[in-house]
């Protein structure tokens, strides 16, 4: 049992049964929009954890409590922007209490006098707002340029002394906000560049030269570039420039589109200081498709004098270097990881044709050997036998060898030695991939699955969160919330992101009517809701797409399984399990999805024939 001083973040929804009365559906949808969007987001990029969900709750740890404050002030400030136009009897909105104070820590989760004394201090606060205990006024001081107003001593119940509580103010925000950690630092966001092309099958690349200039500008120290997964909920929408900024705490303000017309690419770009409406700078770049990463480096280095940011020697060289200087590499490099994002086996091995393009044209390609190991490891879910571990392994080896702090190269790598069995040497390599960047969808989506496998619910459940916040059309990760908040016995949450993942698969399944996995996965989301008819319709709609998908068959048993069809599921299992890999098998051991099966004859033996048989051929390397 560990002990440690934290500062403890606890938050509710003002009347959620107030509005789970009113619009159930509306409601779950519109709180798990703002967790994925914005409070799951900033806790991450404030240092946080998320220890529970608790249906409308939120209690989070964090080692620096003025990373915590600062955290809940841009909270409620976004939540505020987010509420403007929507009718006050509808609006989600948030209380929080913030403690600085002793916990106990056990199983990942965080208990004692600290815990419930924030707990406590949230149902103190007014809407919107922030109440704290005087060790978090004392230790915050003036650092982050906010007001604390007392509100006199507070007796609370389980809390055996008065408590010193004040408010927290929050001002409209303004340059001094904007540098609230370091007065030196400039804070700035990167809108999706809008594709001009005319053609949305272009957007790949559009939405690759947006994701390589904050990658740019995120390597410079001075700047605080808001992430990927943030700014990407803007994508396709309409909204001030000064709204946004407002919501998001920046000053300033970068936009552009592409246009790709033959071997010729258009690119514009404007830096808007939204302090006063200035454009500080805009230009179009009218170029060969050879000349891209001159233009991106240009634009990167043109943000940098308009903001008179210094860069030291190493950000310097981290801006310069290119991940490849041949354009068609890229180009196909930003078409596989598309593809890769729809985790079925055809779109997967289509993905890994164009990371095998990328590294015919250029063989130096540390990313495109990542994608490549990525690819392989996620197909031998499907086909075991026809990826060999070792080419994972050594496709992973190589995107390091090329470059040894490249956070997508620690991830796949990390998923390889896991495969292979290397279970600490995997946690290391995702360790090291989110330490270099903490927004990487794969780092965090594989090492969810890692914990997943083993058991270990409540660290899933952290990356898991992270992974579908990072990608709003990941439709996987909510359902593996799902189970995991099964197996934690969180009836609420499994609820939540169970619909969450329902409508993301919606969504999917609308897109691409061919692709089986949305049809199988939105099959379990409905059979743990309840619609057992539903769940059975998209069972028969992901087993018509593809027949043959082992995949959705495994999750077509789980679905019978949840909905009580014992032989339905074990028929599945039966013909699936001989060709199951050892991971995938060892995958079976934690999935709550099986308990109604778990303790049948039929099962256990099916189980134990098969992983014998896997193992044995996984000895042999045949």
């Amino acid at each position: 049992m560990e002990r440690r001083l934290s500062a403890i973040l606890a938050a509710d929804v003002v009347g959620y049964s107030r509005l789970m009365g009113i619009d159930e559906s509306g409601t779950l949808q519109a709180l798990n929009r703002h967790r994925c969007e914005l409070v799951d987001i900033r806790i991450s990029d404030y240092k946080g954890r998320i220890v529970k969900l608790t249906g409308d709750g939120i209690l989070a740890e964090f080692q620096s409590v003025v990373n915590a404050v600062a955290c809940a002030a841009e909270i409620q400030r976004s939540m505020a922007a987010r509420n403007e136009n929507v009718p006050k009897d509808e609006r989600v909105e948030f209380r929080i209490g913030i403690n600085l104070g002793d916990v106990v820590v056990e199983n990942g989760d965080i208990f004692g006098d600290g815990v419930n004394l924030a707990a406590r201090l949230e149902r103190i606060a007014a809407p919107g707002g922030i109440a704290v205990s005087a060790s978090v006024r004392d230790q915050v001081g003036s650092r982050l340029n906010l007001g604390f107003e007392f509100i006199g001593e507070h007796t609370l119940k389980n809390i055996r002394q008065p408590v010193q509580v004040y408010t927290v103010s929050l001002a409209p925000p303004s340059s001094a906000r904007l540098v609230a950690q370091n007065r030196n630092t400039c804070f700035i966001a990167v809108l999706p560049f809008t594709n001009m092309s005319g053609d949305a099958d272009q957007d790949y690349f559009s939405d690759g030269i947006t994701e390589d200039i904050i990658t740019d500008l995120s390597k410079i120290s001075s700047l605080h570039v808001v992430p990927r997964n943030t700014i990407f909920t803007y994508k396709g929408i309409s909204v001030k420039v000064k709204r946004l900024a407002q919501e998001l705490g920046v000053r300033y303000v970068l936009e552009g589109s592409v246009r790709i017309v033959g071997n010729r690419v258009r690119i514009s770009g404007q830096l808007i200081d939204t302090a006063n409406g200035d454009h500080l700078w805009a230009e179009r770049y009218d170029r060969d498709m050879t000349d891209i990463f001159a233009i991106q480096d240009e634009i990167t280095h043109a943000i940098v004098g308009q903001l008179k940011v210094r860069l030291l020697p190493e950000e310097k060289k981290a801006i310069a270097t290119e991940p490849t200087a041949n354009v068609e590499a890229y180009t196909y490099y930003l078409r596989g990881r598309q593809l890769s994002h729809t985790w079925t086996k055809s779109y997967l091995e289509l993905a890994r044709r164009m990371f095998c393009k990328a590294v015919e044209l250029d063989p130096d390609y540390a990313r495109a050997y990542a994608g490549i190991a990525d690819c392989d490891a996620a197909i031998r879910d499907w086909a075991p036998d026809d990826v060999p571990l070792r080419r994972i392994l050594e496709m992973s080896a190589r995107a390091l060898e090329l470059d040894p702090d490249l956070p997508e190269a620690h991830a796949s790598h990390g998923l390889a030695l896991h495969q292979s069995g290397y279970d600490d040497r995997a946690a290391a390599a995702f360790e090291r991939a989110l330490a270099l960047d903490p927004n990487l969808f794969e780092a965090n989506f594989h090492y969810a699955r890692f914990f997943f496998m083993h058991g270990n619910f409540a660290e899933s459940v952290q990356y898991f969160t992270r992974a579908a916040a990072i990608r709003s059309d990941d439709y996987v990760s909510p359902i593996h919330l799902m189970s995991a908040y099964r197996s934690l016995g969180r009836v609420l949450d499994t609820e939540n992101w169970a619909r969450l993942g329902l409508l993301r698969a919606e969504r999917a399944l609308n897109l691409n009517p061919e692709n089986s996995g949305p049809a199988h996965r939105g099959a379990l989301a409905l059979a743990h809701l309840g619609d057992a008819a539903r769940a059975r319709d998209w069972a028969d709609r992901a087993i018509a797409i593809d027949p043959d998908d082992i995949v959705a068959q495994y999750n077509l048993a789980c679905v019978y399984s949840v909905l009580g069809d014992v032989d339905q599921a074990i028929d599945l299992l039966q013909k699936l399990l001989p060709n199951s890999s050892v991971y995938h098998i060892k995958w079976f051991d934690n999935d709550s999805d099986l308990d109604n099966i778990r303790d049948d004859p039929r099962f256990q033996k099916l189980l134990a024939a098969a992983m014998t048989q896997r193992e044995r051929i996984e000895r042999t390397g045949s």
